[in-house]
């Protein structure tokens, strides 16, 4: 059964042909002709989420496992600007997306008709292309090659696009047969990797006797580790990492903020490189940022296949490449120096390290100590899904277990979406997701359980300190009379929403109970499961305060 509108069946096979086989489809009218062929499609897996927003985030999840485009198909109007936030963190986290929405012609547009607003080019601040298809099948050819531009460059240069589709009445006639259609795919890239001369940075390189390899949001790889592992045998090379950056070794520095917090003028000059090369996403340590921004190395690099990342406001060059094709052209050309750079500040790592333990044996139970706890149960090789705000921050003050495959939405950095994001990389994923979010995060996303694709062993844990916590560490919002409307205090729990999803409630309220709960938590179970931790929130950040003034 295909739809009859000729429109939907070239979108449909387009999709098709550029190998997209997950689509996400919200109700709707006006979709109907794109429901009924992807729904019919053969190669093609649909889903159905009732709330937009959730839906983007959902595809966005699964699209931030394969790495491949995931489409969205929604109705006309207001339908459609519910997947904005979701395609602004695929637009700054290098995420294939494809909106796909149903519209009506163009005369009906700002006439008083029911459900219609300014579809067109409504995402065109953060999206990489936008597709305004034209009805009518003397338009074919036009709009063939609309469609082909906007799935190629979600294929290829990894970002959301938005394809508009207009749909006359009526919506619902179905044929048994279309014609067969001369579909071109495009997958001709350009090379940007024989431009850069490896040599003349290489020599750059060599002169340094301080540099430091940042990393930020980063999806696993192993060829990059190990390129990592080899470039920190040069003494003279420091190399920080996040727990998003997923690479892992002795010689790296997961816990930037643990490791420069305390640091006076002089060591703050002492630890400030030559050279700076960045890779990857996002980073989440503001200190860093803070740190380059005021002590610029001589020379900034950054290597990303598509964005030109100026974070420190220093860039002087870009390599518009992967991280790996990066290494396999400049490592041949770099020289190890005699350097005690990189042993001094490993030495300082192991000293704060140090602190670090001897501190949490004595913390009391607390956001930081719950954390420590969670992080020490989660099975190996699990992915763990990360909510923003304090979550994403306490992590990072921890090594985490190298088998893990560790994510979070740091492209906007935002709250709305974490919970839907988690669901739909889990459903991709092989292994275990554990999900860990802030009750703001988790309450202000409840929709995201109202999905029927969450797998048995999905599991939440949710940490409820009683408001956003986040704003009561940073201390501008405690400096004013309107704490409540930064923080945003309430009483609310889990419980209910986990038994009206059909989630396993579990709850603690101290250690005792936490190890209790954590000891059975992961196990395989006949419904996914949600632990909810109540902490403290009149000390939580104090004791974080207190944490940084131990070192």
């Amino acid at each position: 059964m295909y739809s009859k509108k000729e429109l939907s069946q070239l979108v449909v096979a387009y999709c098709a042909a550029y190998d997209i086989k997950h689509v996400i489809i919200s109700p709707g009218s006006r979709n109907a002709p794109l429901t009924i062929g992807f729904t019919n499609h053969p190669k093609i897996k649909t889903y159905s989420v009732v709330d937009e927003r959730c839906a983007a985030f959902f595809g966005l999840g699964i699209a931030q496992q394969i790495r491949k485009p995931v489409a969205l198909v929604c109705t006309s109007g207001s339908a459609l600007l519910n997947y904005y936030p979701a395609i602004a963190e695929a637009f700054y986290s290098d995420i294939p997306l494809v909106v796909i929405s149903a519209d009506r012609p163009s005369r009906m547009i700002d006439i008083g008709d029911g459900q219609t607003i300014r579809q067109e080019n409504v995402f065109k601040n953060h999206s990489l292309y936008n597709a305004n298809l034209i009805d009518g099948i003397e338009n074919e050819s036009k709009n063939s090659k609309l469609i082909s531009k906007a799935l190629k460059l979600a294929t290829f240069k990894k970002g959301p696009v938005h394809i508009n589709v207009p749909f006359d009445e009526p919506l619902y006639e179905t044929v048994n047969l279309i014609p067969t259609r001369d579909i071109i795919v495009d997958n001709q890239v350009s090379d940007y990797e024989m431009t850069h001369n490896f040599e003349y940075f290489g020599e750059k390189w060599n002169t340094c006797s301080k540099k430091i390899v940042l990393i930020g949001v980063n999806y696993p790889n192993q060829k990059l580790q190990q390129q990592l592992i080899e470039l920190a045998k040069d003494g003279s090379v420091l190399i920080f990492t996040e727990n998003t950056s997923n690479v892992y070794d002795d010689k790296f520095i997961n816990s930037i903020d643990k490791l420069i917090a305390p640091l006076s003028e002089s060591e703050f000059l002492d630890l400030k490189p030559d050279m700076l090369l960045s890779l990857g996403g996002m980073v989440i340590s503001k200190k860093i940022k803070q740190f380059f921004r005021k002590y610029k190395p001589k020379y900034h690099l950054h290597v990303d296949e598509k964005n030109m990342q100026n974070t420190f406001h220093c860039l002087k060059f870009h390599f518009d490449m992967t991280p790996v094709s990066f290494f396999d052209g400049f490592l041949p050309h770099t020289k190890p120096l005699v350097s005690s750079y990189q042993k001094k500040w490993l030495t300082i790592k192991n000293i704060r390290n140090k602190k670090h333990s001897e501190f949490l044996k004595e913390v009391e139970f607390s956001d930081l100590k719950v954390v420590e706890l969670i992080l020490q149960s989660i099975p190996d090789h699990a992915q763990l899904q990360l909510a923003n705000s304090s979550v994403v921050r306490y992590t990072q003050l921890f090594d985490n277990n190298s088998t893990l495959k560790i994510f979070c939405n740091r492209g906007t950095s935002g709250i709305d979406g974490s919970t839907s994001t988690a669901v739909g990389a889990a459903l991709i994923e092989g292994r275990q997701t554990v999900f860990v979010t802030g009750d703001i995060s988790f309450f202000y996303d409840s929709n995201a359980l109202w999905n029927n694709y969450i797998k048995n062993d999905f599991r939440i844990i949710l940490i409820n300190n009683g408001g956003g916590g986040i704003f009561k560490i940073l201390p501008e919002p405690s400096k004013t009379n309107a704490l409540d409307y930064f923080e945003t205090p309430h009483n609310l729990s889990a419980k209910h929403l986990c038994e009206m999803y059909k989630f396993q409630y579990a709850k603690a309220s101290n250690e005792t109970e936490l190890n209790q709960q954590l000891k059975v938590f992961f196990d395989d179970e006949k419904y996914p499961k949600l632990l909810e931790i109540f902490t403290p929130s009149a000390i939580n950040d104090k004791l974080l305060k207190d944490y940084f003034k131990s070192f």
